[in-house]
């Protein structure tokens, strides 16, 4: 089975709604990367799942998403974004979990710098407790975008939610770079393995690469993080659907699955078949296909 853990699509209006989610974001999309589209990539590269994330240009607003993710059960389940600012916000993750069938959840902390640094520790503020909370009463899964040096946020909050299910997004972005320093930038996200309720997807790796495939400089760190999570807790994701792949300085779904199979030679093919799917399977609990 092949499951992408992470894709973006989204609609424009008149159909769904666009503007920021976060206030160091502006940027918004001209044309939509349909369901549909993302489908027609899935079936022509074999992919049998993909867990389809909201994007932070689509406003709070999960209903694309969602209704992707209802009309189209046997192929996508749906990730969300909750607003860290929002007083009501445990209310609205019930709604999306209970009403809209939403799995769970995106974060990005590094959104969130403020002259105040306690106003952007979004993940532990005492006023977001209500909102984990009411994630945790429902086994929700939450992913935590943002580089290693937010990994302090992650760590209390998943020792204070164990019930959450935590996925770390494309790594916490190590960089090559950090070989320099024996990999210290990194450790942090390392000393998250020590809780077995977090997952982190081996993703976004041709992004931080200074080499064309197969990327060697950076296979030390997915090193790193296999040892480190165990390959029962690795999983792999793209980014975007059909041509916003290229569009957006990604490989095509085939390259990204190429990656995986052939760059990470050192891999056995279980470990090639937990990571491109089995992992995530058995997360979101889908049928095999």
């Amino acid at each position: 089975m092949i499951v992408d853990t992470h894709v973006h699509i989204w609609h424009i209006p008149p159909i769904a709604p666009v503007g920021p989610t976060a206030p160091r974001w502006s940027s918004v999309p001209t044309s939509p990367a349909t369901a549909e589209l993302l489908l027609e990539d899935m079936d022509a590269n074999d992919v049998d799942y993909t867990v389809i994330v909201q994007t932070s240009f689509s406003t709070w607003d999960n209903s694309y998403v969602a209704d992707a993710a209802r009309q189209y059960p046997d192929r996508f389940v749906a990730q969300g974004l909750i607003d860290p600012l929002d007083p009501d916000n445990a209310k609205h993750a019930a709604y999306w979990m209970d009403e809209r069938g939403m799995t769970g959840f995106r974060f990005h902390p590094s959104y969130y710098i403020t002259d105040d640094p306690a106003e952007g520790e979004i993940l532990t503020k005492p006023q977001n407790a209500p909102m984990f909370e009411a994630i945790q009463d429902r086994r929700g899964i939450v992913q935590i975008h943002c580089p290693a040096e937010y990994a302090h946020q992650m760590d209390t909050a998943v020792a204070r939610y164990p019930q959450i299910t935590w996925l770390i997004d494309h790594m916490m972005y190590p960089q090559p770079e950090m070989a320099d320093d024996d990999w210290a930038a990194y450790q942090p996200v390392l000393h998250l393995a020590r809780h077995p309720n977090v997952l982190i997807k081996i993703s976004d790796i041709h992004n931080r690469s200074n080499e064309d495939f197969p990327h060697a400089d950076m296979h030390h760190p997915v090193k790193l993080a296999i040892d480190a999570f165990g390959i029962d807790r690795c999983m792999w994701g793209t980014g975007y659907p059909g041509h916003f792949r290229t569009d957006h300085g990604w490989p095509t779904l085939a390259d990204e699955l190429r990656i995986v199979r052939e760059a990470f030679d050192w891999l056995t093919p279980r470990d090639h078949a937990l990571i491109l799917g089995d992992n995530a399977a058995r997360l979101w609990n889908l049928p095999t296909r």
